[in-house]
């Protein structure tokens, strides 16, 4: 599970095909820039021998190592396959692997690799590589990778193993059973014949080459892939061309070589209303569209030979977060105690979600299309916990919201400011990134509706590196707006859930190499729910899993460590010219999951 960059919420436009199973996220939301010096019409014009498609990206690649990549959107559905595939409605389909078979115990699988499989250069694509890239790179204890995350089983993180059977077929032993571990191996494999000697070599500093490999300065001609395309050419802020792969493996029923359109060219364009403009010249193909864009293109769909696809609610969560940390470095808390000690009060944090009115910022900010979120799990999952289940809602209450505050010690001085038992005068500091202009507008409507409880908020946007660098490193922050994308399989967001994970920002614990914390406590519900996710994890049993989630979601909803706002609604503008995009709420690039089954008219 991953932070995200604004897709949606920012009404953005979608790019790369999700990576489902990077454990680490990344929140970023575009900054905004003027118009690209590229002009996509003419590039359309020119290209008129070659099957195209004309899409957009929102930033720049930060890497094409797929083991690397830590943030959306990336080049990696474009460029790499692995064992297994989720379609667009969350279901497993075979991919690199053509089977799979589980031991009675649930501890060991076979795979077996389809026939004749090859890289992008030609070399033969087999159980050599995929060894390789579980044992050497996302098994190596050695190689801390993102990806890593989401193979850790059980209260100790232990990791598979793998050995070789033949040229076809490969064995995974399980430290115990992990029902997850199948969805899980979609992760993409790595061609051996070129990254193997870069996870032994090292470099100057002592490090394994293979972190410094295939960075943004690598000729992307020289990449090695399995996917439906390869890149032809990289243009840092202008765009990404991809051209078909010769070697990729899919052919549809009638033996046709797959995917069916030859290029690809993604725009990279970080402004929205840029984006915006390019779609309504014709220049682009599709665009992912939100709430304030959906009116505006509604009206020329006829004109404009396009069709707006709804996908239903996004599948990922938006949420206002407290630091939650008592931690302290070199003696100095992390977080000032007067305020660790509202924020690490439950009947405060409860008090702040009944006083967000959502259905105002679905009415207002997205303008009706959208939806409560009101749980960690998406909807789309079979595991999500409905409020006609029994899930615990905070409708928007703000006397409700002022009886809970004043039943924890807090109350109203003359000038209806909210203070605490000793005085001190409720006020902190929200923050977010910039760029995105409908988290902008959720955030000055969070400040407003906490004054009418006499709480102040100092809303402040910073840039995607500097909150990242608080967020996952300094931990020097009081309350954050932002997102986790979502998906079916629960425990990919057991790194956020496990009081250990890689990315559990409300008390997050430090990283390899980051700076020890002193005094850092987790509270009896978190370790419940961690110990609810490793249980989940074990668990086949399908009616016994989804109580065990569900009851991840109780204890979430009650204690509130992400106070969970609205999703809108995930839709998506496609050229008449295209055929075959399906849009799916469960992916990033929502019309691009299944890139390799659309076609274009001529």
């Amino acid at each position: 599970m991953v932070w995200f960059r604004d897709r949606a919420l920012g009404d953005r436009t979608l790019g790369d095909r999700a990576l489902r199973v990077l454990a680490l996220g990344v929140l970023a939301l575009f900054a905004a820039i003027g118009l690209t010096a590229c002009n996509p019409s003419s590039m359309k014009a020119n290209a008129s021998q070659v099957s195209q498609l004309v899409v957009v990206t929102a930033s720049d690649p930060k890497t094409f190592n797929y083991a690397l990549i830590q943030e959306y959107p990336n080049v990696g559905g474009y460029l790499y396959e692995g064992l297994i595939f989720e379609d667009g409605k969350g279901n497993i389909q075979p991919a690199l692997a053509k089977s799979w078979k589980f031991s009675d115990d649930k501890r060991r699988v076979v795979f077996t690799l389809r026939e004749g499989l090859k890289w992008s250069d030609g070399h033969p694509l087999t159980s050599d590589d995929v060894v390789f890239t579980y044992r050497d790179v996302f098994l190596n204890p050695k190689m801390p990778t993102s990806t890593q995350d989401v193979f850790k089983i059980g209260t100790n993180g232990a990791l598979p193993t793998i050995r070789k059977l033949d040229d076809r077929r490969f064995e995974f032993t399980l430290p115990e059973p992990f029902a997850p571990f199948l969805r899980n191996t979609g992760a993409a494999i790595l061609p051996a014949h070129v990254l193997q000697k870069t996870v032994t070599a090292t470099d100057a500093k002592g490090q394994p080459q293979f972190f410094s490999t295939w960075g943004t300065d690598t000729d992307p001609r020289t990449l090695v892939v399995a996917g439906p395309y390869q890149i032809a050419s990289y243009i840092p802020s202008q765009r990404i061309v991809y051209e078909r792969n010769p070697y990729y493996w899919r052919k549809d029923p009638q033996g046709n070589q797959q995917p069916y359109i030859q290029r690809i060219i993604a725009q990279i364009v970080p402004s929205g209303d840029t984006a915006l403009i390019q779609f309504r010249s014709g220049g682009l193909d599709m665009l992912g569209i939100g709430p304030s864009s959906f009116s505006l293109l509604k009206r020329e769909e006829k004109r404009g030979k396009f069709t707006i696809q709804n996908g239903g609610p996004d599948s990922g969560t938006t949420f206002l977060t407290f630091n939650l940390n008592q931690g302290k470095r070199n003696g100095k808390p992390l977080v000032d105690p007067v305020k660790s000690r509202w924020f690490n009060t439950k009947e405060f944090r409860q008090a702040v979600a009944y006083a967000i009115d959502r259905q105002a910022m679905i009415n207002n900010i997205l303008r009706g299309l959208g939806a409560p979120q009101d749980s960690p799990i998406s909807v789309q999952s079979p595991y999500y916990l409905s409020p006609q289940d029994g899930l615990k809602v905070y409708n928007y209450d703000p006397a409700k919201a002022k009886a809970l505050l004043q039943s924890a010690g807090f109350k109203y001085n003359s000038r209806r400011q909210l203070v605490d038992a000793q005085g001190n005068v409720v006020r902190f500091t929200l923050l977010s990134n910039t760029g995105g202009r409908t988290i902008e507008a959720m955030g000055a409507q969070i400040k407003r509706d906490l004054s009418k409880i006499g709480i102040q908020v100092d809303f402040n946007l910073l840039d995607f590196g500097t909150l990242v660098e608080k967020l996952s490193n300094t931990f020097d922050w009081e309350a954050e707006l932002g997102g986790i994308s979502g998906g079916v399989e629960p425990n990919n967001g057991a790194n956020v859930w496990l009081p250990d994970g890689s990315f559990h920002p409300f008390n997050q614990k430090p990283q390899k190499g980051q700076a020890p914390i002193e005094g850092r406590q987790v509270a009896d519900w978190e370790a419940a729910i961690g110990k609810l996710y490793v249980e989940g994890a074990r668990e086949f049993d399908e009616a016994k899993r989804k109580e065990i989630y569900a009851e991840t979601q109780r204890i979430a909803q009650e204690e509130l460590p992400f106070i969970y706002l609205v999703n809108p609604l995930s839709m998506a503008a496609v050229r008449d010219r295209v055929h075959g995009a399906q849009i799916s709420s469960l992916y990033y690039e929502s019309t691009l999951w299944n890139v390799f089954d659309l076609k274009v008219d001529e």
